[in-house]
C-alpha cells in the first residue's frame, strides 16, 4: 500500500526566525508546511487548502492571534481545523483563558520544547488521516450501496440478457426455464429445452453417461460440475461447462435445481494453443540443447581427429629421417597403423550414426552363435585390457548335452566356425553377427576405457525367459544418477569440457542401443553413483530350439574369408587423382603379382583403355573436372573390344548407402570405400576376374 500523502500544516508568526525555527523542528514530520507572516496571510491560505493543523502566535502587528483564530473559526471550511497557540508570555493565565475560549486545541509557550511540539503536531496529522480515510470510505460505501440499490433494480433484465446460460428444473430433472442465453448456446428454442429436451443437444456417446452423473449429485443434494462438448443443430462443436445446486425450501427441502451452462469452446481452443505453444517451446529448447550438444559434438570431433593425427604425422617425419633403429622403426610404424586405425572407426562410428538418422542402417539377418559373438569381441580389446592390468573374464553357463547324431564333425581350432557347437549353443538369436560384434566391442572398449588400473571387467552370458541376456559389468568411475537417463543419447557426453579425463565421441552406446532395438531387444544400464562402477545389460529374443535345431549347413555363416590368391600378371588400370594414393595402391597390388598402370584424370584413363584395355579398372570417385560417375558412363559407351565392358570397382571415400547405389547404376560392378585394406581389395578383384560377366551391370 501506498504511504499517505502529505497534509498541510500552516505556521503562523510575524518573526521569520520564528518561521524558521518551527520548520526546523517539524520538517522531519515529512509534511507540507506552509509559512505566514501575518493574520491576514493565514486567512488568504485558508481560501483554498484544508490544514491538518495551525500553528498561531499570539503577540502580531495589525491583527494578532485571538483575532485571527475568531475570523478562521468563522468560516465553514476552517471552522474545527485545530489551532495551536504559541506565545512568550507563559505568566498571563488570563490570555490562556482567552486563547481557549476562541477554540484552541493546546497553548504552548516560548521558548517551545521541539519533541512536544513534534509529537503534539504529529498526533493532529494523524488525525487529520484518519478523518479524511474514513470520509473516503464513507464515499465509497454510500456509492456501493447505490450500485447495490442500481443492481437490484436491473437484477430481472439482466438475467434475461445474461451471458451465461440459467435453467432451472424440477427435482426429477425436468427443466422449467432458461434464458435467452442458454438457449443460444445449446442452439435450440425454447421449447425444445423444456423437460428434458435438453439432453437432444448432447452428443448420444455422452447423453447417458452425463444425465446419470447428473441424476447421482441431485439425489445426494449435491452441487454438480461437468464439461463436455455438443454438436449444435447447425454442425458447430461447443465446449461447455454445466453447473447446478439444489433449491431449498424454508424447510431444508430440495424443490428444484439452478444451474449454468457456459461456452468455453474460446477457453479450449487457448488452451490448446497454449499446450502447442509449450510443446514448441519445449521443442526449441530442446533443439536448442541438441545443438550445443551438436557443436560439443564437433569440438571433441576435431580433438579425436587430431589426436592420431599428430602421432601419425609426427612418427612419419621420424622414420623418413632413417635414423631410427630396428625396434623404433616397428613402435613407429605400429603407432601409425594403430592411430590410423583410430580414426577409421571414428569414421565409421559418425557413418554409423548418420545412417541410424536417415533410417538407412540395414542388417545382414542369419541365425547367430552369441558366444561366438563375445568371444570374438573379448579377443579383440584384451590388449586394451592387460595394458591397464585390468581383471577380464567371460563367464557362461555350461551347454547342455544335446542330440548331436546328425550333426556334421567339428573343426578343429582354425579359423572356421564349428557347426556342432554352433547347433548346441543354446544361446542363439537372429540377428547381424557383425554388428551384434559391434554392439559387444562398444560395451567392452566403453568399460576397459573408464575403468581404472587394476580394475576388473567382467561379462556374463544367460538367458531369462526367451531372451539371451548379454551383462558387461565394470569397477570405473560410475555413471551420475541425473546422467543415466542420457547416456544412451547422441552427440551428449556426461563431461563435454576440454579438461575432460577420457577420449571418445561418445558415439558408441548410441550406435550400441539402435543396433540392440533393431535386433528387437533392449539394452539399459545401471550405476550406484559416481566410483561405484557401471553394468550395461542387452536382451535379445533367443531363437526357439526347434529352429535350432533344424539349422541347415548352408545357414551357417563361414567366419573366415575367402583365401587371397595371387594375381599373377593380371592387367590393372588404377584412376586416382591423389599421388598418395595411386604409388599405394600400385605398391600393394604389384606385390600380390599384378601388372599396374596408374593415371591421375579421366581423360588419361580413357586414353589408357583404348591404348589397351586392362583386365580390371579401379577408379576414384571424387576427382576434380570430370569424376569417376563420368569416367564409367563414357567406358560402357566404349565398343566391348575396346573396353567397354571392363569389370570394374569404385573406390571413394564417400561412404554412404546412396554412394554405393550411385556407383552401381553408373556402370560399376563393386564399391569399397577408403581406407581399404590391400587384402580386400585383392579378394574383390579375385571375385570379379572369377565372375563370367556376360554384359556390364548399368
Amino acid at each position: 500500500m501506498p504511504s499517505e500523502l502529505p497534509v498541510n500544516i500552516l505556521l503562523v508568526d510575524d518573526h521569520s526566525e520564528n518561521l524558521l525555527a518551527l520548520e526546523a523542528i517539524l520538517q522531519g514530520l515529512g509534511q507540507n508546511l506552509v509559512r505566514a507572516t501575518s493574520g491576514a496571510q493565514a486567512l488568504r491560505c485558508l481560501l483554498n487548502q484544508d490544514f491538518a493543523v495551525i500553528l498561531l502566535d499570539v503577540q502580531m502587528p495589525e491583527m494578532d492571534g485571538f483575532e485571527t483564530a475568531t475570523l478562521i473559526r468563522q468560516r465553514e471550511r476552517s471552522r474545527h481545523t485545530p489551532i495551536i497557540f504559541l506565545t512568550a508570555f507563559s505568566t498571563n493565565d488570563s490570555m490562556v483563558f482567552k486563547g481557549y475560549s476562541l477554540g484552541a486545541v493546546d497553548y504552548l509557550f516560548k521558548p517551545i520544547e521541539p519533541e512536544i511540539l513534534k509529537s503534539k503536531v504529529a498526533a493532529f496529522v494523524d488525525l487529520f488521516q484518519k478523518t479524511a480515510k474514513i470520509e473516503r470510505q464513507a464515499n465509497q460505501l454510500a456509492a456501493l450501496n447505490a450500485d447495490l440499490r442500481k443492481s437490484e433494480e436491473q437484477f430481472r433484465s439482466l438475467s434475461a440478457c445474461s451471458p451465461v446460460g440459467i435453467f432451472l428444473t424440477d427435482i426429477d430433472g425436468n427443466c422449467t426455464y432458461t434464458n435467452p442465453r442458454y438457449q443460444s448456446i445449446l442452439g435450440i428454442c425454447d421449447e425444445d429445452c423444456l423437460g428434458k429436451g435438453w439432453l437432444r443437444s448432447l452428443r448420444p456417446e455422452d447423453r447417458d453417461r452425463i444425465f446419470a452423473d447428473w441424476s447421482a449429485a441431485a439425489q445426494q443434494g449435491q452441487e454438480y460440475y461437468s464439461e463436455f462438448s455438443i454438436v449444435t443443430a447447425t454442425g458447430i462443436l461447443r465446449w461447455l461447462t454445466l453447473r447446478s445446486s439444489p433449491m431449498l425450501s424454508n424447510e431444508g427441502e430440495v424443490i428444484g435445481y439452478v444451474g449454468t451452462v457456459e461456452d468455453i469452446s474460446d477457453r479450449k481452443q487457448a488452451e490448446e494453443e497454449r499446450a502447442k505453444l509449450i510443446r514448441e517451446q519445449a521443442a526449441l529448447k530442446e533443439a536448442e540443447a541438441t545443438n550445443r550438444m551438436k557443436d560439443e559434438f564437433l569440438a571433441t570431433l576435431s580433438h579425436e581427429l587430431r589426436t592420431p593425427l599428430n602421432s601419425i604425422l609426427g612418427w612419419a617425419k621420424l622414420l623418413r629421417n632413417r635414423k631410427l633403429d630396428e625396434k623404433a622403426t616397428a613402435r613407429a610404424l605400429e603407432t601409425i597403423e594403430r592411430n590410423a586405425r583410430l580414426q577409421e572407426q571414428l569414421i565409421e562410428d559418425i557413418l554409423d550414426v548418420s545412417r541410424i538418422i536417415r533410417g538407412k542402417l540395414v542388417l545382414n539377418i542369419c541365425p547367430v552363435n552369441l558366444v561366438s559373438v563375445i568371444e570374438t569381441a573379448v579377443e579383440t580389446v584384451r590388449l586394451q585390457a592387460e595394458a591397464k592390468n585390468i581383471a577380464f573374464e567371460f563367464a557362461v553357463p555350461a551347454i547342455a548335452p544335446t542330440d548331436k547324431a546328425n550333426i556334421p564333425p567339428t573343426k578343429e581350432d582354425n579359423g572356421h566356425f564349428s557347426l556342432a557347437k554352433h547347433l548346441a549353443s543354446p544361446f542363439m538369436v537372429s540377428g547381424d553377427p557383425d554388428r551384434l560384434q559391434q554392439v559387444v566391442w562398444n560395451l567392452l572398449s566403453n568399460a576397459i576405457k573408464f575403468t581404472p588400473e587394476n580394475g576388473r571387467v567382467d561379462i556374463t552370458l544367460s538367458t531369462d525367459n526367451n531372451y539371451a541376456q548379454i551383462q558387461v559389468s565394470d569397477t570405473g568411475i560410475g555413471i551420475k544418477p541425473d546422467f543415466l537417463r542420457y547416456v544412451f543419447d547422441r552427440f551428449r557426453q556426461a563431461d563435454g569440457s576440454t579438461t575432460r579425463s577420457h577420449t571418445g565421441l561418445g558415439l558408441g552406446l548410441a550406435i550400441a542401443r539402435h543396433l540392440v532395438e533393431l535386433h528387437h531387444g533392449n539394452i539399459y544400464a545401471d550405476s550406484a553413483g559416481e566410483g561405484q562402477g557401471a553394468t550395461f545389460t542387452v536382451k535379445l529374443p533367443l531363437l526357439a530350439a526347434k529352429q535350432s535345431q533344424n539349422l541347415k549347413k548352408a545357414e551357417i555363416v563361414e567366419s573366415v574369408s575367402s583365401p587371397q590368391l595371387p594375381l599373377n600378371n593380371v592387367q590393372l588400370l588404377v584412376v586416382d587423382d591423389d599421388t598418395d594414393t595411386r604409388l599405394f595402391l600400385s605398391a600393394a597390388l604389384q606385390q600380390s603379382g599384378a601388372t599396374v598402370r596408374a593415371v591421375s584424370s579421366v581423360n588419361e584413363a580413357i586414353l589408357a583403355i583404348q591404348e589397351y584395355p586392362p583386365e580390371i579398372l579401379i577408379s576414384d570417385i571424387g576427382m576434380p573436372e570430370e569424376d569417376g560417375y563420368t569416367l564409367i558412363r563414357k567406358v560402357r559407351l566404349l565398343e566391348a573390344e575396346r573396353g567397354g565392358q571392363i569389370p570394374a570397382i569404385a573406390l571413394t571415400a564417400y561412404a554412404r548407402e546412396e554412394d554405393s547405389t550411385e556407383a552401381i547404376a553408373a556402370g560399376f560392378h563393386m564399391y569399397a570405400s577408403k581406407p581399404i585394406e590391400p587384402a580386400k581389395l585383392i579378394n574383390m578383384i579375385v571375385k570379379l576376374l572369377k565372375v563370367n560377366l556376360k554384359s556390364p551391370l548399368s
